[in-house]
């Protein structure tokens, strides 16, 4: 998967990603390979599409991960409770940003809140950016650790 694709590929990458993630969970019968079969890709970017198709594999193949995340850390919503739009902006967000760490939590953050108030409820922004601000601050020890790790190493330049 090619991470360097500009960042409006990537947003339109994150909103098929949003909405094929959505119909997976709405329609649990149906497998990703089935899903991604029924969505219009002929006239996307094959940069989009890829990416897309990647987040969609590696969300719902770490969705059990990710939801754990989610109950551990947010009091009172669980994952099946929450509206489905919801649901798939945050895993979106916590697959990119925290377990596969593709882009910064911020921009994966400042991305599931701009997905969620797009397709979401009138609620859906400031949701996602709760239950997302909670998880980041309830492990932001172990994400400083990760990043500062990767900061204290020697840099050099070409």
């Amino acid at each position: 998967m090619n991470k360097n694709i500009l960042p409006q590929k990537r947003r339109r990458s994150r909103e098929i990603a949003l909405q094929v993630l959505y119909a997976l969970d709405i329609r649990n019968c149906e497998t990703v390979d089935q899903i991604l079969d029924f969505y219009p890709e002929v006239d996307e970017d094959p940069d989009v599409a890829s990416y897309a198709t990647a987040l969609v594999n590696g969300v719902w193949n770490s969705r059990f991960e990710i939801d754990t995340l989610i109950r551990e850390y947010v009091v009172g919503w669980r994952p099946e409770r929450m509206v489905a739009v919801d649901r798939a902006a945050l895993r979106l967000a916590i697959y990119e940003g925290i377990i596969n760490q593709m882009i910064p939590i911020p921009v994966a953050i400042s991305e599931a809140v701009e997905l969620a108030k797009a397709f979401g409820t009138e609620e859906s922004g400031r949701f996602v950016n709760g239950v997302l601000g909670r998880i980041v601050r309830a492990l932001s020890p172990s994400v400083k650790d990760e990043e500062d790790a990767g900061n204290n190493s020697p840099q050099t330049h070409s």
